[in-house]
């Protein structure tokens, strides 16, 4: 995970300093918004990867686009030569030869007319109701295409559904709506994965029209039944038109009666036309059937988009939608969606479900290595929708769950981009949105963080451990920018926060069973808390001293570097935050007052290292003792207390130390004062190896 994490953002230039980003990814930062070769090396090779995959593969949508724009096409025409059928019917027979048409002629015109009102009424109608039936997660799974083009099938569980009912009744003493429960749940085929609450509104695809077996009559169902309703319309139109054709009976015409002298050629328009709107409604169908049931478009694309198990109701939806467009307007209004757009569309809805198919999909592509550049890219310049993820970072409710942390998932994306981490910085509020992912047991400042907590943690499923680290990762990018940093220290109860997540007791650094979540957070809390203690300028210094004023800053670094042996990268961070608020006095004069710290790191600093990792916490070590002990003279009057004066000399020999050693003793000799003197004689054996030329 954080090998991950610590990836994204930065493009190829972490390659050139893989092997320091595994000890620690402070050097990330380093990297500035002016440094174009990240971005630039990024996009080439993105680009690379879109020209080489074709444009289908970027896109996979386009696929489903462009067959709804095929399905409309052929919907139009139809319609059309229906419309046209029609009023030839009604102005032209009926209206002109309604007298002396025969009597087979009349009832058939009239049952075709009737058969195609019923028809056209039903498709208008067929599209919707199959709309309303994808409006509710629980259907995801049950209404699949195959099902909603399978007479059989549909029959068979209506019939089993009304045996259940019955023989239920009569077995047992169960009420009926908890034997409809149970009839529903055997119905499906899954359940999915995360109950939830049942909502105050009814769903529309829920919605049983007659009180009797309601399961048979829900919502959902209808549009199979106005499916096939058309499709029997349609056969029966291309029979009763194919029989007129072939037999030509339309009665006798007697000479100079002209008033029947045009009836025989507008009955074969008529019949012609019925006929080819029936036939081009059949190859609509059978296009469709071809594509979806046997071609499995939906489930190529839904593979090709990367959406997982779950996506199967997101394409769907966006299929629909696409289609309905092409329908209800320009057949090539269909061609302007996106499933990124889409996506962005559903999370500015007030339905639950739609936010949470939005989310996915957002989340999915953010995540995606072939889809993040231009999903990033349209959030990021979508000023409404970031205002949106941001306000869900504080939805708290369980049930919301997935939803916040999609959410928070694509920020910490969108933080990885430097102008849109400044963008989601500038949003009101974003700081505070952004401090309720951090739940903490041992910080309690004010009283709604205080429920904030009894809300996750009366739910031992919620992921808080998620949050948290996702949380602190969103900082992390955040404070790359040194605007970013004066936000994040200014936003009420947010530093003690992230202070609060370095905390570690002897039990967790030494506990073999520890979870990399625990330690990946406390991590990224001190990685947090490394950038803001470095930031430079006035808001820098405003930084370090309110840092160094949190009560637990100090003592949670000194249980690191006391009991962290096993976590070399959490000392170097720690060591290296202690370096940083050394740039202020009063931090300088608090850190060396807290019992331990100088003693630890002088034991860092002259234990004997076997790895690279352990050598580095010894160099931050001395650096950091030099930095306390420079103009400190109770600094250096505690140095020379623990008897660290002829380890110091002893490691000017050494390569390692020579360097940091030769800083702490000439700090030493300047900053300790006159009642010093004596125990600084010591230094005099150092003389020789100061000053004699190097080799």
């Amino acid at each position: 995970m954080e090998r991950g994490n610590s990836a994204e953002g930065d493009g190829s230039v972490r390659l050139q300093i893989m092997e320091m980003e595994r000890l620690s990814e402070m050097y990330s930062p380093s990297t500035t918004m002016f440094d174009p070769q990240t971005t630039i090396e990024k996009r080439e090779s993105s680009a690379a990867n879109s020209s080489s995959s074709g444009t289908g593969d970027h896109a996979p949508e386009k696929k489903l686009t462009l067959f709804a724009l095929r399905l409309a096409v052929l919907e139009k025409v139809a319609s059309s030569l229906g419309t046209l059928s029609f009023i030839w019917a009604t102005v032209v027979l009926l209206g002109g030869f309604a007298i002396t048409l025969e009597k087979t002629d009349f009832w058939f015109i009239t049952i075709i007319l009737l058969i195609e009102g019923t028809r056209i009424f039903s498709r208008s109608h067929e599209l919707e109701w199959q709309h309303q039936s994808t409006w509710s997660l629980t259907d995801a799974r049950v209404n699949s295409f195959q099902m909603l083009r399978s007479s059989t099938c549909f029959l068979a569980q209506a019939v089993k559904a009304i045996s259940r009912l019955i023989s239920a009744f009569q077995s047992s003493s169960k009420n009926k709506q908890e034997i409809i429960e149970e009839a529903v749940q055997r119905a499906r085929p899954e359940e999915m994965d995360k109950k939830r609450l049942p909502s105050r509104r009814w769903e529309s695809s829920d919605v049983p029209f007659l009180p009797y077996a309601p399961w048979v009559f829900l919502s959902r169902n209808i549009s199979k039944v106005l499916h096939w309703l058309q499709i029997l319309a349609a056969i029966a139109c291309v029979v009763l038109s194919t029989m007129k054709l072939i037999v030509h009976n339309y009665g006798e015409v007697a000479k100079g009666d002209t008033d029947k002298r045009n009836r025989k050629s507008a009955l074969t328009i008529f019949y012609s036309l019925a006929l080819a709107e029936a036939l081009l409604f059949l190859i609509e169908k059978a296009y469709w059937e071809l594509k979806i049931i046997y071609g499995k478009l939906l489930e190529r694309v839904n593979q090709e988009c990367e959406l997982g198990s779950s996506g199967m109701l997101s394409v769907r939806r966006f299929f629909y939608d696409a289609y309905s467009r092409c329908l209800d307007g320009s057949i090539f209004d269909g061609l302007k969606m996106d499933m990124v757009c889409f996506a962005m569309e559903l999370l500015a809805s007030s339905s639950a479900d739609e936010q949470l198919i939005g989310a996915r999909i957002l989340r999915r592509f953010a995540t995606s290595e072939r889809f993040c550049d231009d999903t990033l890219q349209k959030i990021g310049t979508t000023f409404p929708v970031m205002e949106r993820l941001v306000e869900m970072l504080n939805w708290k409710d369980p049930q919301e769950e997935e939803i916040r942390q999609s959410a928070a998932v694509i920020l910490s994306k969108l933080a990885g981009k430097k102008q849109n981490s400044l963008r989601v910085a500038g949003i009101p509020g974003a700081m505070e949105s952004i401090s309720s992912l951090l739940h903490t047991s041992r910080h309690s400042s004010s009283a709604d963080e205080i429920g904030e907590r009894n809300i996750v943690f009366d739910h031992e499923h919620y992921g808080f451990w998620t949050f948290n680290h996702l949380g602190l990762l969103i900082l992390k990018k955040l404070a790359r920018d040194h605007d970013n940093c004066g936000k994040i220290g200014s936003t009420r109860g947010l530093l003690p926060k992230i202070i609060d997540f370095s905390h570690a007791e002897e039990r967790l650094l030494k506990d073999e069973n520890v979870t990399s979540y625990q330690i990946a957070t406390i991590r990224r809390a001190l990685q947090v808390m490394q950038m803001l203690a470095s930031t430079a300028g006035i808001a820098g210094k405003q930084l370090r001293r309110e840092i160094s004023e949190v009560v637990f800053t100090i003592s949670n670094i000194r249980n690191i570097l006391q009991f962290g042996d096993k976590y070399p990268d959490l000392q170097k961070l720690g060591i290296e935050i202690l370096t940083s608020l050394a740039l202020e006095d009063d931090a300088t004069e608090r850190i060396g007052g807290t019992g331990g710290i100088l003693r630890e790191l002088l034991n860092i600093f002259f234990k004997e290292g076997t790895t690279k990792a352990q050598n580095y916490v010894r160099t931050a070590a001395g650096e950091a003792l030099a930095m306390l002990a420079l103009e400190s003279n109770g600094n250096c009057q505690r140095i020379l207390r623990l008897g660290a004066l002829e380890k110091l000399v002893s490691g000017l020999e050494a390569p390692l130390l020579c360097q940091n050693s030769a800083r702490i003793l000439r700090n030493l000799c300047t900053y300790s004062g006159a009642e010093c003197f004596f125990e600084l004689r010591g230094v005099k054996a150092a003389t020789p190896t100061v000053s004699s030329p190097k080799q």
